[in-house]
């Protein structure tokens, strides 16, 4: 039987949830990758954000005073990156379900994807985009590997808005080896340094898969008339913080929703990132799925 938020929302423990929407899934990430032990050294390269710190080269810092990673032959396996948007606007709340929000939705989707990765033997690893900062958590592998990454997702609270562009550019280091990238956001605020680090890393060869959040509210425009809403990343010293929805400006509302993300899809088309819509209120063993099945091509 499928899983609703409903009644995961109330779950409480991460770990819990995620057995409950694996059960009989029996997807992958990917088709496979190369076996052996991958453990001969191939070279040198300077240590970047993201590089987990026990393969940095600590004799070799004593000399060089300078932080050094080993490659070895094992780093050409595909890498799982999970990506989560917790700005401000991911608190957006169902207006349908008590204690569900955009943020559980992706935390829980992205906590998923994990427990896939480290049942595969794949390395994974978490970014955390909040209040301008990027956190964080280097891909490893394993069961302690997981637990680090549900802490840190359990940990992000929603706040502020994305890092600047330059930020986020200097920090793509993390994805040297041929990675998985699973970036989860309400793709609100897009063209956005977001969009462009994703497009990056498509241009970088990765395979991106983008999952795109909504309420079941925001896509029937069906807010109380009258009632003010907030913009939570807008400047509090502006004069757009505050928006009111009225019934005659319920279809207006509903053609400019669907023109933005009819940009953010025909964006993904043309950088050839898969991109996948979701309904926080809907299943998420059907999300999952499609999310793991949409693939992108391979550039020659």
């Amino acid at each position: 039987m499928l899983q609703t938020p409903a009644l995961l929302a109330h779950a409480g423990k991460l770990d819990l949830v995620i057995r409950h929407v694996l059960a009989g899934l029996g997807h992958g990430i990917h088709a496979g990758r190369e076996r052996g032990a991958g453990v001969e050294f191939s070279e040198y390269r300077a240590y970047a954000p993201g590089d987990e710190w026990r393969r940095v080269d600590w004799k070799l810092l004593a000399r060089a005073d300078r932080y050094y990673v080993r490659e070895a032959e094992r780093d050409s396996h595909v890498a799982v990156w999970l990506w989560l948007d917790a700005t401000a606007s991911m608190a957006e709340p169902s207006r349908e379900v008590a204690g569900l929000d955009k943020l559980w939705f992706a935390r829980t989707m992205l906590a998923c994807v994990a427990a896939i990765a480290q049942r595969q033997g794949d390395a994974f690893g978490l970014v955390v985009c909040a209040d301008g900062r990027t956190e964080f958590t280097p891909a490893s592998r394993g069961p302690r590997q997981l637990q680090r990454v549900l802490a840190a997702l359990k940990a992000a609270q929603p706040a502020g808005q994305l890092p600047d562009a330059d930020v986020l550019k200097k920090c793509l280091h993390f994805a040297r080896a041929p990675s998985v990238v699973f970036a989860a956001t309400d793709a609100l605020d897009w063209p956005s340094p977001l969009s462009e680090a994703l497009v990056r890393l498509r241009h970088m060869r990765h395979d991106v898969r983008l999952l795109s959040l909504r309420t079941r509210a925001e896509v029937n425009a069906n807010f109380k008339s009258g009632v003010a809403y907030m913009d939570p990343e807008s400047d509090p010293s502006g004069g757009e913080r505050l928006h009111r929805l009225q019934g005659a400006d319920r279809d207006a509302y509903r053609a400019a929703l669907g023109a933005h993300f009819d940009t953010v899809t025909g964006d993904c088309r043309r950088h050839d990132i898969a991109c996948l819509s979701a309904v926080i209120e809907d299943p998420l063993q059907e999300a999952l799925r499609g999310w793991l099945n949409i693939v992108t091509r391979r550039p020659a």
